[in-house]
């Protein structure tokens, strides 16, 4: 069978897998030879199946590499987001153990501060109470002195009046 059959362009199979499924259609309806498996295939028919083939591929490849390269392209800018949040995380972690550890520091100058001051006051009140006993120790022999003095006046007082 050597005839040749020109396919009506609106007939013609889409993509490599229909040129791929027409290929095997000629194949498998094709007339067996007696007493063999081989079959008799036009061969023009055939030869325009596979040029149909060869022209469809670089379309199909040029699709396949332009998915590739956007899912690369894809890849890479969910990387690059993935990193920046990456990094913004480690910025916000580094500034929360720095801002705590000014927090530690700040509490606990503010402990010892307290403790001073504590310390100071206690300190204060038990000088301002030395010192109140001072003063009332010396009022208080003062205080003695004045009592004599009275106790005495008021005796040399009884004996003038008791003397009468």
């Amino acid at each position: 069978m050597t005839e040749q059959t020109e396919q009506d362009p609106s007939t013609r199979p889409e993509g490599l897998t229909g040129v791929l499924d027409a290929i095997a259609t000629a194949v498998a309806s094709a007339r067996a030879m007696p007493m063999s498996s081989s079959v008799l295939v036009n061969r023009a028919e055939l030869l325009d199946l596979v040029e149909q083939a060869r022209d469809v591929l670089p379309t199909q490849l040029t699709r396949a590499d332009q998915v590739l390269a956007d899912a690369s392209a894809a890849r890479a800018e969910a990387q690059a987001g993935a990193d920046e949040i990456l990094a913004r995380a480690r910025r916000d972690a580094e500034e929360l153990v720095s801002q705590e550890a000014v927090v530690v520091a700040a509490r606990e100058r503010a402990a010892a501060l307290v403790a001073e001051a504590e310390e100071t006051a206690e300190r204060l009140q038990r000088d301002a109470d030395d010192y109140c006993d001072r003063r009332l120790a010396d009022f208080e022999i003062d205080l003695g002195k004045v009592l004599g003095q009275v106790q005495a006046g008021r005796a040399k007082l009884a004996g003038r009046l008791g003397g009468e």
